[in-house]
């Protein structure tokens, strides 16, 4: 073949990853872009971020270009998408990067996805509850799911969108709707609040955060987050003060990041680290490595709630068993009752989005 030939080939390809929906750049037309792969581009799985030019979305778009399972990753979302794309994709990591800008081609995104990341949506600013970000992120989430559905139905969802105690019901409203509701492939994203328990827990004992695993149950949002101090990995023990102090501490982080970028923004590195432990646990569980077991907020039959996060166990078709609480002593238990009021209220609300 001619040198031209193949310099207008590789050029064609390039173009074909960064936007596989431009026509412009077809210049042979022997070469189909739905076959077009990176050179060494590495076995793995498909995963799609939506809204992967917003404060989470592209730490988490860099994050998971990194993720030695990933083998196509595409970045959706209604802004500034194709720059985010061209920047992540110069990196010299394996998975091949695609980029989708608006509406329009959410379709394109999502179809033949194995792994959706959903951090879309307006973060929070000081003052505002995750309950204020209910509108617009509720019809975000919907319209979204909605795509899911119809594109890659059988696709494991991560949801990070909040609020999650309520975003998580929407989608599987949603999802039922459309007659692919799988409770096991929904699972709301709570590892930010098992990060920074693992974080605050190692603190107060003088310990590496990587060697602390610190159960969180129960919601994504102030007294729904519960972490069971009690049953904390290595075993150790806390003074009333203690225990009060790491609760309300983790309760409140994102609040804590909120006024310290004082309206600048919310958690997004800490979200997007989050979230990228947490698909990489998803990824491990679909290529069936055993004993994933990680926090999320799923349907769940440990409370008489719906909804409920806990550990559960990843594996190919997601969350394939959800634990129970475990023994708890009587500071975790009040909490608890707490919780479950809040979470009952916000679930509802979610649910009647959709059915109104």
């Amino acid at each position: 073949m001619q040198p031209a030939v193949e310099a207008r080939q590789r050029i064609a390809r390039l173009s074909a990853h960064l936007n596989p929906t431009n026509s412009q750049m077809e210049v042979n037309t022997m070469l189909e872009r739905v076959d077009c792969r990176a050179k060494g581009g590495s076995p793995g799985f498909k995963v799609a971020i939506l809204g992967a030019a917003g404060g989470i979305g592209q730490p988490l778009a860099m994050l998971m270009k990194m993720n030695p399972l990933v083998s196509v990753l595409h970045l959706y979302d209604v802004v500034n998408c194709p720059g985010v794309t061209a920047d992540i994709s110069h990196m010299d990591t394996g998975a091949v990067v695609r980029g989708f800008l608006g509406q329009q081609e959410l379709e394109a995104a999502l179809t033949g996805m194995e792994l959706i990341i959903i951090p879309a949506g307006v973060p929070r600013k000081p003052g505002m509850t995750r309950d204020d970000l209910f509108n617009i992120n509720a019809g975000i989430v919907k319209t979204l799911c909605e795509g899911i559905a119809k594109c890659c139905p059988n696709a494991i969802v991560n949801l990070i969108s909040n609020p999650v105690n309520s975003t998580v019901p929407i989608a599987a409203e949603v999802f039922k709707r459309a007659g692919t509701y799988d409770p096991k492939k929904l699972l709301g994203v709570t590892m930010l609040d098992v990060v920074r328990a693992n974080t605050f827990v190692a603190e107060v004992l003088g310990l590496d955060p990587r060697e602390v695993d610190v159960p969180v149950v129960g919601g994504h949002a102030g007294v729904t987050i519960l972490p069971l101090l009690s049953q904390v990995k290595p075993p150790c023990s806390f003074t009333p003060d203690e225990t009060e102090y790491l609760t309300k501490r983790i309760q409140d982080g994102g609040t804590e990041v909120v006024q310290a970028k004082a309206g600048a923004g919310s958690a997004t590195l800490s979200m997007a680290y989050a979230a990228v432990k947490y698909a990489d646990a998803c990824l491990r569980g679909l290529r069936g490595d055993a004993g994933v077991v990680e926090c999320a907020f799923v349907a769940s039959q440990v409370t008489e709630l719906p909804f409920f996060a806990t550990k559960v166990r990843l594996g190919r078709t997601g969350a394939e068993e959800v634990y129970q609480i475990g023994p708890l002593n009587e500071y975790e238990r009040v909490g608890l009752e707490k919780a479950k009021k809040e979470l009952a209220a916000s679930i509802q609300k979610g649910i009647s989005f959709i059915k109104k």
